[in-house]
């Protein structure tokens, strides 16, 4: 056996098929009293799985773990560590495979636990103890994990290992294996989902552990972190003073970090080679059990402690910190692990290198670790410890707290800094709703500072920090996250609530980096300038950087420019050939010259790239291409469709030459540009769109002539668009085109030649009919705008054939594709009223019957699906219902569609849907309501809708359905459209009730919607009076006897009262309410046959209102006057 494993440990290749059967029959001749011998064949179960990188078949594990697992209980201790290297060896990538033996291992006394207490006195043992804990830790995706208990024994081991990592007789480098194995397997857990942290201590104990390690080994930093770190306002207390007493002459160094900073980041081609060859080395080869010793210092009961490090290690290659790849390079793979040292000198340089790798690898693995600890906390938990982890101020007169960004500046490691930059990006993403509070304050004068302003501060320190990184930054990987830490910084930031000028030192500080030879680094350089535009749009401090002039911009970058900028790095040259015909007559006249980032996105996208391609061109395949590289040219589409999205009035100057841009695109063999290309059309369309509705703030003068819109899509239409439409190969571009298409503007279409007209409209047709969903779902929808066109909407031809493609796709079997069909068809409705009313009934009897029934059977059907459709199902059957005349309703074949769509009305309305949908059917009722030739009178489900109406008015917890309940409740024109006196008196005491009941909600959002719900109800119950007959007389003379103080109060204020700002209320001038009132008045006066008690005390009621209002109306006529 022993030489038969001395030969197989010199084999450099073994058959894959044989090694599992090799080590369960090697493990069947091994007793565990040969305790040699089971060394060895530990060895080389070791030695095997790692060279041949073989996961051990669950059959094979069920013998060799228990074996180990004997071993461990049995032998010797010096056979430990070789035992414990080959559990690590079969656990990993087998976690679940080894639920079973988790009592053994993970349980009360497992043997696990045993070895890596703070007690044990082997820290070569306890180090393989904590290694193996770490694989078993490691999840594999769709499998499931270990249990809950397990899971927190392990997590709790871990911090007891941060907690207390060395002895004054361990030596630093295996110190550093020791932490890096714990932060590993703490990575593992979280990263396997969320973890049950309830206690704020268990969550404040691992931060405080992270953060400690983040700074382990730190240049110049020896700080004491507590022990817990609690949610607060402002950071807890660090001491933090730099360490006297070093190993290893590191004090020294400390002294002149600043001298060696920017020589560590600038190393010559051959230090580089070797720093990259060591770092390769060390992550390659295994963890070493073994190693030097050297004295040390152990932390404190109550804080944590550091020890500083050395200052001029560099590391030039950036890992993901993602946590996606369970093996991170943060620690070393068990699969390459290797007992010696010899890749280090022994010399004291070759140590001190060695420890200052390793300590670069713990900052990096806490780092990975308090990544994965983001992702699995909710938001609103993590930001109470938003002050822990970054500054709020800069450090004058005094030292600065130490935070996520004193990493991301000052690290010696490139890896470090880039891990930093990604946990501050993951930790401001999502953060818009907790920065939202920040806002500048002038009054310095106050005795406290109020939260706001700290986040204010908080917001421009990381402004001034990130933009200090960014001119400092040598390597691209990290400076590519840089920038995207910035455009996520941007993205939440509330700028309309500071101070004006943060985004302006972004902009002009970024502008340089578009000339990067690094392709990554101009994509992100973009994807920020897209995220300054767009960022709460249109801002004024956006405008003005808008309109710097290209000249200024390709050929200096402003006050905040970087001054680094080496030849090589300035590659992209200022765009010569970008002013195109005609830029000379434009620089002479500047206010019709190009701002500079639409020159410069145009340039990137449509001219020819005049330098040699970069060293990142070839892996985006882009190295033997004519234009910029596809991300470049793709994100600067994305930002040429943000500018238009959001500055539309500014980019409309150059609105032709945008869409030479997208045709550009759109013909080009390259789908990702031809899509871009297509969605930058869209916005152009969808921005002629809005700047043309009726409600548009800009000035007719200021918009975008008919003409040349008609001129615009006339040339779209002639190039590339009808080949997008017909693009079957790629429906993503069928569809963009499709929502393109849909984005001309009404009038413009009118305009259009009738082929081309003639073209949009088969072409959407046929696209109905596509096998892919998104297209179909495109077309329908595209179809659903156009049945709004004045001039498409009156022909009776084209709504019936809408109306086929729509109600086949209300069929299909996508969700997606029936949501856009529901909606078309709800459009499609509101145009059959629109043509009734415009009309007559000579549209209504051209009309399909047969049409208008399956229209109302589907829409019944529809009604319900899914609450996507169900929406605007029920807006469409309300409109359906209206629509109907007397020869409809007469008809047996419509019957029976009718009752059953009412039906469904009702059902939506009681149902517990979401409010959209229960807001439409009360509005859908409202409208059937307004048919005179519905027998509201006689039906028998017209007791049902007025009982469901009055439930929802007195009870539903959302407002907006109560408002639209109420106004529905208003509708009908006559007495006898309410039934009998026993429906109207329900009626009547619902609304009051409901009045009562106005300000009682348990949800605080609703309270701003009080005002609107009393004033509809105000407006409904007078409608009622105005059509009260003696009958009802009774029921309304008792509710006033009872609540007339109350009712009082709320019509005076009904009365006095401006017009609510509130679209779910019916609007009504005040004048026009007190002469609702005097009609109620004077209606109520002429009743006969009522007694006469009753009809004074409900005339003496209205006519002290009605004086209470003159009175409180007289003052303002004579001020006015």
């Amino acid at each position: 056996m022993r030489s038969l494993s001395d030969h197989i440990f010199l084999l450099s290749y073994f058959q894959l098929q044989h090694v599992c059967s090799l080590l369960v029959q090697a493990c069947r001749l091994v007793q565990l009293n040969q305790e040699h011998l089971v060394s060895k064949m530990c060895q080389l179960i070791h030695h095997l799985l790692n060279r041949l990188q073989v996961t051990v078949d669950e059959q094979s594990l069920d013998l060799l773990l228990p074996y180990c697992i004997r071993a461990l209980q049995q032998c010797n201790s010096w056979t430990h560590v070789e035992i414990l290297q080959a559990v690590a060896a079969l656990v990993y990538n087998n976690g679940p495979r080894c639920q079973k033996f988790l009592p053994d291992l993970l349980g009360k006394k497992g043997i696990l636990l045993q070895l890596s207490a703070p007690t044990q006195p082997d820290v070569d043992l306890r180090r393989a103890a904590v290694y193996c804990m770490a694989n078993l830790c490691l999840g594999i995706p769709g499998q499931p994990y270990m249990e809950e208990q397990y899971k927190t024994v392990s997590l709790q081991t871990f911090l007891v290992v941060m907690r207390n990592p060395k002895s004054p007789e361990v030596d630093d480098v295996t110190v550093c294996k020791l932490l890096q194995n714990a932060l590993k397997g703490i990575h593992s857990i979280l990263n396997a989902g969320r973890i049950n942290l309830t206690q704020t201590d268990q969550l404040g104990t691992l931060l405080a552990a992270l953060k400690t390690y983040m700074f382990y080994g730190f240049p110049g930093v020896n700080i004491e972190v507590p022990v817990v770190l609690y949610p607060a306002p402002l950071p807890q207390y660090e001491g933090s003073s730099p360490t006297k007493e070093q190993t290893g002459g590191t004090t020294n160094s400390s002294k002149q970090v600043g001298q060696k900073k920017k020589k560590s980041r600038s190393k010559n081609k051959k230090e580089l080679s070797e720093d990259q060859k060591e770092d390769r080395r060390e992550t390659a080869q295994p963890e070493p059990l073994h190693g030097p010793e050297s004295g040390g210092q152990s932390g404190g009961d109550s804080t944590f402690s550091l020890l500083q490090g050395p200052k001029n290690y560099s590391d030039k290659t950036v890992s993901s910190l993602d946590g996606k790849d369970p093996s991170n390079s943060f620690c070393p793979s068990w699969k390459k692990i290797n007992s010696s040292d010899s890749e280090y000198s022994d010399t004291e340089g070759g140590i001190q290198s060695k420890l200052r790798s390793l300590q670069a690898k713990v900052r990096q693995g806490a780092l990975a670790s308090f990544l994965s600890t983001i992702k699995s906390l909710e938001k609103k938990v993590l930001y109470g410890y938003w002050s822990s982890f970054i500054a709020d101020a800069p450090g004058i007169g005094g030292p600065q707290a130490v935070s996520l960004m004193t990493i991301a500046l000052k690290d010696p490691s490139p890896k470090v800094r880039a891990g930093a930059l990604q946990v501050l990006s993951a930790i401001l993403e999502g953060s818009k709703q907790f920065l939202s509070v920040a806002e500048d304050t002038n009054d310095h004068r106050r005795a406290f500072t109020p939260f706001s302003a700290t986040l204010a501060s908080s917001i421009r320190e990381l402004h001034r920090c990130l933009l200090i990184a960014l001119v400092a930054e040598s390597s691209p990987q990290t400076l590519t996250q840089i920038i995207k830490c910035l455009a996520n910084l941007v993205t939440n930031v509330p700028y309309n609530r500071l101070k004006p000028g943060l985004l302006t030192r972004v902009w002009n500080q970024i502008k340089p980096y578009n000339r990067r030879k690094d392709v990554n680094v101009r994509v992100c350089t973009l994807t920020l300038l897209g995220a300054i535009i767009s960022v709460q749009a249109p801002l004024p401090e956006v405008q003005l950087l808008l309109q710097q002039p290209s000249s200024s911009g390709l050929s200096s970058s402003g006050s905040g420019t970087p001054h680094r900028l080496s030849d090589t790095d300035s590659w992209r040259k200022p765009q010569q050939a970008g002013n195109r015909d005609g830029d000379k007559e434009n620089s002479e006249n500047p206010q019709f010259e190009l701002g500079w980032l639409l020159q410069l996105c145009i340039s990137i996208i449509t001219l020819p790239k005049q330098e040699p391609h970069s060293d990142s061109d070839t892996n985006t395949g882009a190295a033997n291409s004519l234009y910029e590289p596809s991300p470049v040219r793709v994100e600067a589409l994305q930002v040429l469709a943000l500018l238009v999205k959001g500055y539309f009035t500014m980019a409309q100057t150059s609105l032709l030459e945008l869409g030479e841009v997208a045709c550009k695109c759109m013909e080009e063999p390259d789908p990702s540009i031809q899509l871009h290309g297509a969605r930058l059309l869209e916005e152009i369309g969808s921005g002629i769109v809005q700047q043309h509705k009726l409600d548009s703030p800009t000035p007719l003068s200021q918009r975008v002539p008919v003409s040349q819109v008609v001129a615009f899509w006339s040339r779209m239409l002639n190039g590339p668009l009808p080949g997008g439409l017909q693009n079957d190969e790629h429906p993503t571009l069928q569809t963009s085109t499709c929502d393109a298409i849909s984005s001309i503007l009404p009038a413009a279409f009118n305009s259009l030649p009738n082929e081309k007209q003639i073209l949009c409209i088969t072409m959407l047709l046929g696209l109905n009919h596509s096998e892919h969903p998104l297209v179909k779902a495109a077309a329908v929808r595209a179809l659903g705008v156009y049945i709004l066109f004045p001039s498409l909407r009156q022909d009776v031809m084209f709504v019936a054939d809408t109306a086929n493609a729509i109600l086949t796709s209300l069929d299909d079997k996508s969700l997606n594709v029936r949501t856009k069909a529901a909606w078309s068809l709800g459009n499609l409705t509101d145009t059959l009223i629109a043509n009734m009313e415009s009309l007559g009934l000579g549209f209504q009897e051209e009309f399909s019957d047969v049409l208008l029934l399956k229209m109302l059977k589907s829409a019944t059907h529809a009604s319900n699906d899914k609450d996507k459709v169900k929406s605007n199902a029920v807006r469409a059957l309300g409109n359906l219902l209206h629509f109907l005349q007397p020869h409809h309703i007469s008809k047996p074949q419509f019957q029976p569609g009718i009752e059953e769509s009412i039906q469904a009305l009702i059902r939506t309305v009681q149902s517990e849907a979401t409010m959209k949908v229960r807001w439409n059917a009360c509005y859908a009722l409202g409208n059937m309501f307004k048919n005179p030739a519905i027998p509201l009178d006689a039906a028998p489900w017209a007791a049902q809708a007025f009982s469901a109406l009055t439930s929802v008015v007195k009870t539903c917890k959302n407002f907006k359905v109560r408002i639209k309940s109420a106004t529905a409740l208003s509708i009908p024109n006559s007495r006898e459209r309410y039934g009998d006196r026993k429906q109207f008196s329900e009626i009547w005491c619902a609304l009051v009730l409901a009045l009562e009941k106005s300000e009682e909600t348990e949800d605080f959002l609703e309270f701003k919607y009080c005002a609107s719900l009393r004033t509809q109800i105000c407006q409904t119950l007078l409608h009622l009076l105005h059509l009260i007959t003696a009958e009802d007389h009774s029921c309304v003379s008792k509710t006033i006897s009872e609540k007339g103080d109350l009712i009082r109060t709320f019509v005076q204020r009904f009365l006095t009262s401006g017009v609510e700002a509130d679209e779910t209320a019916t609007q009504t001038d005040p004048q026009d309410r007190v002469r609702m009132l005097q009609r109620a008045f004077q209606h109520v006066h002429g009743l006969q046959e009522v007694p006469a008690e009753e009809k004074e005390l409900v005339i003496k009621y209205l006519d002290g209102i009605l004086k209470h209002c003159t009175e409180s109306t007289e003052p303002q006529s004579v001020t006015r006057e």
